[in-house]
């Protein structure tokens, strides 16, 4: 596994993120029938809080994000992008891993949702998630804290 960090989101790392956004769904969202290049990047430019954001960084460089929003009594994984490249190597494992342990010491449910047919399905899974309801376009996922 190569050495990453995180850091603090900006709001100036949106764009950054908005491509990386379409470079990873692309090939999910042309499967489901679903692409368009601006609509991909325009949906995580509305939906982009830097507050609650990572940038996910190999060797000093930008390679992903990933994003915990508070919701009542869950957090919402969103956003977890990471470089096609470096895809693999357990970095998304590690990332995941770190923010689920924190989720966990503080009692805090997680969910997600996830592209039907998405490779990512199998890291969540092996992370503990369960389907909770899925539609043609997205599996809804939740983990329950661990003791």
């Amino acid at each position: 596994m190569a050495d990453w960090e995180i850091r603090p989101a900006s709001a100036s790392d949106v764009e950054a993120v908005a491509e990386l956004r379409a470079v990873v769904l692309r090939a999910d969202l042309e499967r489901l029938g679903r692409y368009d290049a601006q609509r991909v990047r325009q949906r995580l430019r509305d939906g982009f809080e830097p507050a609650h954001t990572w940038l996910i960084e190999v060797g000093g460089a930008f390679a992903g994000c990933v994003a915990l929003r508070p919701d009542g009594d869950a957090h919402w994984l969103e956003h977890f992008y990471l470089d096609p490249r470096l895809q693999g190597g357990g970095i998304g494992s590690g990332v995941l891993r770190g923010l689920l342990e924190r989720c966990d010491r503080a009692g805090v449910v997680v969910r997600l949702n996830v592209l039907q047919g998405s490779q990512a399905r199998r890291l969540y899974e092996r992370h503990g998630f369960t389907v909770e309801t899925e539609d043609r376009v997205d599996v809804f996922m939740v983990r329950v804290p661990r003791g």
